[in-house]
């Protein structure tokens, strides 16, 4: 039997992300249009819509397996955000361009930045195939985020850090805001920061368990 997609992403919106306190219009019809199942492995496509991290990698080389954040948590983080039609975005992170394509919706453009050179090309694939005309997908380190483009509205950061690098805080404009989960698992806190007048300020938003990103990961200190 071949799954009715549309359905299930309408079962997404109003059993997972409107039950976690989404009801930010723009946000919740931007998951009623994108088709997650176009972005995640051909084998995993039955479970595009369960409310859970979908790995779109395996580990590889000096690659650590890397994961499409689950809706709800993705929802949450695009809601506190609080895009604007008119923001420039830099996605950190973008892994297979599902929460880029999510972004072109609720953006005016999108620099969907991704370090592994193999899910960079297939996010552009995959968000060419979608129409996605406002996302350009650059491949490159995430830590230095991407200047060229900059400055930004909005940075968003997909997955959880232990610091954020001041070359990223460098990039946002004046009045930009910078999203991030910090800490692992249940110890997670999702934060905005903001700039004003050249001055960085952060709040803590809620608790958030969302995969890392090895970029962002401090080195363990080495003990006798």
């Amino acid at each position: 039997m071949v799954a009715d997609f549309a359905e299930l992403r309408r079962k997404m919106v109003d059993n997972q992300i409107r039950t976690v306190d989404v009801t930010d219009l723009s946000v919740l019809e931007a998951f009623l249009m994108v088709p997650r199942e176009d972005f995640v492995p051909e084998e995993m496509k039955a479970l595009s819509y369960l409310d859970t991290d979908i790995i779109v990698s395996l580990a590889r080389n000096e690659f650590p397996p890397r994961y499409s954040m689950g809706p709800a948590s993705l929802a949450k983080l695009l809601q506190l955000a609080a895009v604007k039609s008119s923001d420039i975005v830099l996605d950190i992170g973008a892994n297979s361009g599902y929460c880029a394509a999510l972004l072109a919706k609720l953006a005016g453009s999108v620099v969907a930045l991704e370090s592994d050179e193999i899910l960079s090309e297939r996010a552009s694939k995959t968000l060419k195939r979608n129409q996605c005309d406002n996302v350009i997908v650059v491949y490159g380190s995430l830590e230095q985020g991407y200047a060229v483009g900059g400055p930004y509205d909005l940075i968003f950061i997909e997955g959880s850090v232990d610091f954020i690098p001041e070359d990223l805080f460098e990039q946002m404009k004046d009045g930009g805001r910078l999203v991030a989960v910090e800490g692992h698992g249940n110890s997670g806190v999702a934060r905005i920061y903001v700039k004003e007048d050249g001055v960085i300020a952060g709040r803590r938003a809620f608790n958030l368990a969302v995969k890392s990103l090895s970029s962002f990961l401090k080195t363990p200190d080495f003990v006798f």
